[in-house]
Parts: C-alpha cells; structure tokens; sequence
C-alpha cells in the first residue's frame, strides 16, 4: 500500500481509523491510539461514553 491519505492505518483497529484521525490533531499520534483501540466492542465505547458525559458534567459544559 502506498503512503499517504486514504490507507490502512497500522496499528489502529480496523473501522476506528476515523475516531483516530478525528483525535489525532488534539491528542497526539500515541494518545488517540490508546483510545480509538479502547473501543473495539460496543461495551468498550459505551463506558467512554459515560465517561466523557461524566467529564463534561463536572466541568460544567
């Protein structure tokens, strides 16, 4: 596969290649990683839901 846009992104796991990239400019490459391979199964992105709710919540956004 050549480099550039529009390839397979390694190490991320496949169908969470555009969480990574939507979290890459804020985060960093290592950051947004470690997240978007957090949410593999529904149960995993359910739990960083609430989460980030709970976050949001306690900042008062």
């Amino acid at each position: 596969m050549p480099k550039g846009k529009g390839g397979r992104i390694r190490g991320i796991v496949a169908g969470r290649g555009k969480v990574y990239e939507a979290l890459k400019g804020r985060l960093g490459k290592a950051r947004a990683a470690r997240i978007a391979n957090a949410g593999q199964t529904k149960t995993d992105r359910s739990r960083m839901a609430k989460k980030a709710a709970r976050t949001r919540k306690r900042r008062g956004e």
